[in-house]
């Protein structure tokens, strides 16, 4: 029984940033950053689904905790995205969301 409680308890949560299973991406999300800087310094970032994140006129913005949050220019990754899918590492402030990077993914 307590088994499939913990089997359970890690198929619900978040997908991290670095994945067990592709080892070989550690160093790459060590490396990662924006002009905000190293994304993992701080946080670990997670996995977002395609309706929480959208992109309009050159700019993106992330739903977190059901509330839209722009990312800020300086807080998006241009390297090419090796895992595929859209990528957020928030920090909270006072209170307040603040997204350090950003890597959007391939919708679909």
């Amino acid at each position: 029984m307590m088994r499939i409680v913990l089997i359970s308890l890690l198929l619900s949560s978040p997908a991290l940033a670095h994945d067990p299973g592709h080892p070989e991406l550690d160093e790459w999300f060590n490396r990662l950053q924006s002009g905000r800087g190293l994304c993992c310094s701080f946080t670990d970032g997670f996995a977002v689904s395609d309706v929480d994140w959208e992109s309009k006129g050159g700019h993106y913005r992330v739903r977190l905790e059901n509330d839209w949050i722009d990312v800020p220019d300086n807080a998006l990754i241009t390297e090419p995205n090796r895992v595929g899918r859209t990528m957020v590492w928030p920090l909270r402030s006072n209170g307040q969301i603040l997204i350090r990077c950003f890597m959007p993914g391939s919708m679909g």
